[in-house]
């Protein structure tokens, strides 16, 4: 059992006691406590009321380790390499570290912070380095492929631990909270499909086509003849033989393409799900003229991705995603997205959140990677269980905040004429 310290503050351990002026400094202006602290091997200190998590301190240079140099990278390098872990409620802990940080501090509290900081130890682990290092200019083809194979070609087998039976890496769409998450990811290729209006030869693109869950559901189920493109190689070796499985050679295609180097014209429809946020604003404008050059006119396209909520942006300094998961990925706000659509000439004919949905979506897949965790660290290492634990726990959490939202938008390529297009959305739910 471990040992309770009512008053770290007279521990014998000069780390506890410099453990707990700094904590004390740091929750100052909180009200009472509702998280307790493991100091080590040493002991905890309990929760004022009712605990939603342990803050465990694993050495006593773990405080020093989360927040110096203060910066936005610092907590999360902490926990990827096992200075501290949370026990219980994540967005709880997130709470916390926004009162640390957005509680204004004169001069010399700050100045207390970091002289305690400084006193303790520095951490003795090694780390090694996960981080991306990416060449080239941003958002050119040769480093946007770098960017998509640091992230997807981790593994094959470690994204099947926690993602659904088709490995659709995206927001699943939920007809009712207690969906598993497989039914909610064909609910949501069925949704994207009756969005887009597929019906038998039909031609569609999928831009970023993942594992191909959606080209093989718009083959088998709507009998549309379905070409993805990605840059993973690892993705583009699974999707083949994902479709030789399917019987679907003829009907499916995947190719290793850049979006901007697609040769083939005349889809009637077009679906982009989840790649947007790899596009950058600078350069959606080009995204938006590569699908309009790619579409026949009176085509659909979908476009499915993450925003920000208009009135927040991230602050400026390094982002723990972008170091750590998706290099170089960048999301913008709703009406950006939109202006660059109209302005290359797309009709915006409906808008959907889903921002619940993947708030469900990503809290399934943390469980599910947490449920899997031995084999995830032997498949990839303890490191990358840690940032993408920490990265989908933070999802949630600004996800769950309205901080960020994810868009289902349907445009049209306009023809002058009248589209064609339901009067009612009661199509899509019959």
């Amino acid at each position: 059992m471990t040992d309770l310290l009512q008053d770290p503050a007279t521990s014998s351990d000069a780390a506890v006691r410099a453990s707990h002026a700094v904590l004390t400094r740091l929750m100052a202006g909180y009200g009472p406590r509702d998280f307790g602290v493991r100091f080590w091997d040493v002991g905890e200190w309990p929760a004022e009321r009712e605990a939603r998590f342990v803050l465990v301190l694993n050495h006593p240079g773990t405080l020093r380790a989360m927040l110096l140099p203060p910066n936005r990278l610092t907590i999360g390098e902490a926990y990827i390499f096992g200075d501290f872990d949370i026990e219980g409620d994540f967005d709880a802990f997130f709470a916390v570290m926004t009162h640390w940080g957005s509680r204004p501090r004169g001069l010399l509290e700050k100045a207390g912070i970091f002289w305690q900081l400084r006193k303790m130890p520095a951490a003795a682990r090694a780390r090694a380095d996960r981080a991306a290092r990416l060449s080239g200019a941003t958002h050119s083809p040769d480093r946007d492929k770098q960017a998509i194979q640091y992230h997807y070609d981790v593994s094959n087998d470690f994204y099947a631990l926690w993602l659904d039976a088709r490995r659709v890496y995206s927001c699943a769409y939920f007809k009712r909270p207690d969906e598993d998450i497989d039914t909610a990811q064909r609910n949501k290729l069925d949704h994207i499909c009756r969005k887009l209006r597929l019906e038998p030869g039909l031609k569609l693109l999928d831009i970023g086509c993942g594992w191909g869950g959606l080209i093989v559901h718009a083959a088998k189920e709507h009998g549309a003849t379905a070409v993805g493109i990605t840059l993973s190689q690892a993705q583009k070796e699974y999707v083949e033989e994902l479709i030789g499985r399917e019987g679907l050679a003829g009907r499916c295609r995947v190719e290793l393409c850049d979006y901007r180097h697609l040769a083939e014209r005349d889809f009637d429809r077009l679906v982009s799900v989840g790649m947007a946020e790899h596009v950058g604003a600078k350069l959606l404008p080009t995204y938006f003229r590569a699908a309009w050059e790619r579409l026949k006119p009176g085509g659909l396209m979908m476009n499915h991705a993450i925003g920000y909520a208009a009135d927040f942006r991230n602050p400026p300094g390094p982002n723990f995603a972008q170091h750590y998961v998706f290099p170089d990925g960048e999301l913008v706000a709703l009406n950006e997205t939109l202006r660059a659509a109209e302005t290359t000439g797309f009709e915006v004919r409906d808008v959907e959140s889903l921002r619940e949905h993947y708030d469900l979506t990503v809290r399934h897949w943390r469980r599910r990677l947490h449920e899997r965790a031995e084999e995830a660290k032997r498949i990839t290492s303890e490191v990358t269980f840690r940032i993408f634990d920490y990265y989908l726990a933070g999802a949630a959490m600004v996800l769950h905040t309205a901080k960020l939202s994810i868009y289902q938008t349907l445009l049209l390529k306009p023809t002058g004429a009248p589209s064609g297009l339901p009067l009612t959305r009661e199509n899509l739910y019959r």
